[in-house]
């Protein structure tokens, strides 16, 4: 007997395996915890198979729970992609483009992509997740995700990524700093230092922890603060040094007694990417949003 699949069980499983938690999947389902869980119970039911192992923890998938979820987010990206393609054609018709991009992608370089985009396609939502670039490329290959914005030497093998700005990290610090002294230091040179850094849960601060446990020395910080802006007026005041995208301290240094240096590392020059399993195959609204992000920043080829 053939078993009546539900695109409603697609987008609920997702949301709870994504989420690794019934309360959390409900949530983000608009469901009470006790519906979703009878309708996964439901499902596993009407399959045959478990597909959730389930604690105090928390949910796990099991073996048939991955292959499962595997084929609802194929199912889901295939629903959105129809819904791009006929958009030209049907009135009002609305859409999703799913996109998870690095901490500087979000503050820099999509914020104007983003705002055109939506202003000449009010029917598309726009879901943007920040997680670090080797998750972003997991996520995309996962089928989790119609685009990834990663930057630095993250493998891509099986997706197609292509180029479309450079961007630097540099050294921050208040004007007569003993760092400023020179034009370039390597980032173990500012370990010696306090530093103020973005939220412990941001990519970007778990990209730069990673940084220094390279080098087997601890980055000692002093303020977690939100935001760059943040981070350049506790800089200002004293609070410690800082490493943040050359792009966001040109936009935000304003009259602020802070000065910069360059970093010798060869991580802190890094190569933009928007990347996808494939870009041909992607909704009409999410290529036509890839091909947008590209074209922005592309002929110029940098951008600090």
């Amino acid at each position: 007997m053939a078993v009546p699949f539900d695109i409603t069980d697609f987008r609920l499983f997702v949301n709870v395996a994504e989420t690794r938690s019934l309360t959390r999947g409900a949530e983000r389902s608009f469901l009470s915890v006790p519906a979703v869980s009878n309708r996964i119970k439901n499902l596993e039911d009407t399959l045959g198979v478990r597909l959730l192992e389930r604690s105090p923890q928390g949910v796990a998938l099991t073996a048939a729970g991955e292959v499962y979820l595997q084929h609802a987010r194929v199912v889901l990206a295939e629903l959105e992609r129809l819904t791009g393609n006929l958009q030209p054609f049907t009135a009002g018709l609305s859409g999703q483009l799913k996109l998870v991009a690095n901490t500087t992608a979000i503050t820099e370089y999509l914020p104007p992509v983003i705002g055109d985009y939506l202003a000449s396609h009010p029917d598309v939502r726009i879901d943007v997740r920040e997680r670090l670039s080797d998750d972003i490329v997991r996520l995309v290959r996962e089928g989790a995700t119609d685009l990834g914005i990663i930057s630095g030497n993250v493998p891509t093998a099986g997706l197609q990524a292509v180029p479309f700005v450079k961007s630097a990290l540099i050294l921050v610090a208040p004007l007569g700093h003993p760092l400023l002294a020179q034009r370039e230091v390597w980032f173990e040179q500012s370990l010696e230092y306090a530093f103020v850094a973005l939220l412990e849960g941001s990519a970007f601060q778990m990209f730069m922890t990673r940084a220094a446990g390279a080098l087997h020395k601890p980055m000692t910080i002093r303020v977690h603060v939100a935001s760059y802006d943040a981070i350049c007026r506790m800089v200002a005041a004293g609070a410690g040094i800082a490493i943040m995208p050359k792009a966001a301290f040109a936009r935000l240094k304003g009259e602020q007694p802070i000065g910069a240096c360059n970093l010798r590392d060869d991580w802190a020059i890094r190569t933009f990417q928007v990347c996808a399993r494939d870009l041909e195959g992607l909704s009409s609204f999410a290529r036509e949003f890839a091909n947008r992000l590209i074209g922005r920043y592309a002929p110029g080829g940098s951008a600090g």
